[in-house]
C-alpha cells in the first residue's frame, strides 16, 4: 500500500465531503438532535422479566411469596445461592432486577407484636432506568395486592399486615432514564447515519464515471476503500466527542467509564459502519436503491439492537438474531461505559465480536470493491 497514494485519496473524498453544505449540515445537526430527542425518550414494557432471587428464609412463606410473584407473568424467577452469584448475575445481564428475602422473613410475619414488619430488598441495575423503574412499581404492586392473602392476621389483629420492601439501584440510583437513551443514541446514529451517507456515494460517482476513472489509477482496492471510509470516519469520531460533550453539559450525562476508551471504542464501531455502507453502495445499481437498503437496516437496528427494546424482554429466537448486528454489541458496550464504567477487560467478549464484524464487513467491502474494476 502507498501511503502517499492513499493521502492524496483521502483528501479528494474530504475535499468531496465538504464540498456539499447540505451533508455538513447532516454531518453535525443528525447526530445533536437525535441525542437531544432521545435522551427523554423511555421504554416502558415489562413482560417476563428476568427475576433473581435469594432466599435466605427457606420457608413455606417465602416459597408461596415467589410463586405469587411469577403467577402474573412479569417476572421469570432464578434462585441464586449466595449474596455474590445474585449480584455477579445482575451486572453481568443475566437478571434484570433481584430480590433478596431475610432469613426472618417468615418469623416478623407472623409475629405482628415485634413492630418491626418483614422485609424485602429489591436490587436493580440502575443503568436500565425504564425496566428498574418499572419492576419497582410491579413488585410493590404485586406484594401489596397478596399480602394480606399470603400472611393472614389472627382474628384479633386490628390493622393489616405490612411488609417493607427496601430498594437499592445500581450504577444509576437515581433511576435517571437519560443516560439510558443516550448512551444507545450513539449507537443509533453512529450505525444509522454512517450507513445512510457511505451507501449512495460510490454509486453517485460509478453514475458520473468517476469511480471508474479512480479504477484505473494505481491505487490498489485497499487504498481506494481506506480512502473513502477513513475521512468520514475522522469526522463521526469528531461527532462522538461534541455529543459527549453536549451530553454532559446540557443534558448532565458523563460517561461512568473512561470517555477516551469511549471514544476510541467508538471511532472503530465508526469503521465498521462505514464498511456496511461502502457493501450497500458497491451491491447498489442507483442511488435510490442504496438509500432503500438503508432504510430497511435501520428498522431492525431500531428494533433488534437494544437501542430503545431491551434485548432480554424479546423472544428467544429474536434474542439470537439480534446478535448478528453489530450494532447490539456497540449498543451494549456503549451501556456498560456509561452506565457500569466498565473497561475493556470486563467488555473483553463484545470488543472482540465487533472486532470480528469489523474484519468480516472489511474484507467483503474491499472484495466488492475490486469487483467493480
Amino acid at each position: 500500500m502507498n501511503w502517499r497514494r492513499l493521502r492524496t485519496l483521502m483528501l479528494r473524498e474530504a475535499r468531496a465531503t465538504f464540498r456539499s453544505p447540505f451533508t455538513v449540515a447532516v454531518l453535525i445537526s443528525v447526530p445533536l438532535a437525535a441525542l437531544l430527542i432521545f435522551g427523554f425518550v423511555l421504554s416502558t414494557e415489562v413482560k417476563d422479566l428476568a427475576l433473581g432471587v435469594l432466599d435466605a428464609d427457606h420457608s413455606s412463606a417465602s416459597r408461596r411469596l415467589l410463586s405469587e410473584l411469577v403467577a402474573q407473568n412479569t417476572f421469570v424467577a432464578s434462585r441464586y445461592d449466595t449474596r455474590e452469584d445474585l449480584e455477579h448475575a445482575l451486572v453481568a445481564g443475566d437478571i434484570s432486577v433481584a430480590l433478596v428475602i431475610p432469613p426472618d422473613f417468615s418469623r416478623r410475619s407472623v409475629n405482628t407484636d415485634t413492630g418491626s414488619p418483614p422485609q424485602l430488598q429489591v436490587l436493580y441495575d440502575g443503568g436500565e432506568a425504564p425496566l428498574a423503574g418499572n419492576a419497582e412499581g410491579f413488585l410493590q404492586a404485586l406484594l401489596t395486592a397478596n399480602v394480606g392473602e399470603l400472611f393472614p392476621l389472627p382474628a384479633s389483629a386490628s390493622a393489616a399486615p405490612r411488609i417493607d420492601v427496601v430498594t437499592r439501584a445500581l450504577f444509576n440510583p437515581k433511576l435517571d432514564g437519560k443516560p439510558y437513551m443516550i448512551s444507545g443514541t450513539f449507537g443509533f446514529v453512529l450505525s444509522f447515519l454512517t450507513v445512510l451517507l457511505t451507501a449512495v456515494s460510490i454509486v453517485n460517482e460509478r453514475i458520473t464515471g468517476t469511480f471508474e476513472q479512480l479504477q484505473v489509477t494505481p491505487a490498489t482496492g485497499l487504498e481506494i476503500l481506506l480512502g473513502k471510509i477513513l475521512p468520514l470516519g475522522a469526522i463521526f469520531t469528531l461527532d462522538v466527542v461534541l455529543m459527549v460533550l453536549v451530553a454532559g453539559f446540557l443534558l448532565e450525562v458523563w460517561p461512568a467509564g473512561s470517555a477516551f476508551f469511549f471514544v476510541a471504542v467508538s471511532s472503530f464501531y465508526v469503521l465498521v459502519s462505514l464498511a456496511l455502507g461502502v457493501i450497500i453502495s458497491a451491491t447498489s445499481a442507483t442511488a435510490a436503491e442504496a438509500v432503500q437498503k438503508s432504510v430497511m437496516f435501520s428498522v431492525p437496528l431500531v428494533q433488534l439492537s437494544g437501542f430503545l427494546f431491551p434485548i432480554r424482554n424479546m423472544p428467544t429466537l429474536v434474542q439470537w438474531i439480534a446478535e448478528i448486528f453489530p450494532a447490539t454489541h456497540y449498543i451494549r458496550v456503549s451501556h456498560a461505559i456509561y452506565m457500569r464504567g466498565d473497561g475493556p477487560i470486563a467488555l473483553a467478549p463484545e470488543l472482540g465480536l465487533l472486532l470480528l464484524f469489523g474484519v468480516m464487513l472489511m474484507f467483503f467491502a474491499l472484495s466488492k470493491i475490486e469487483a467493480r474494476g
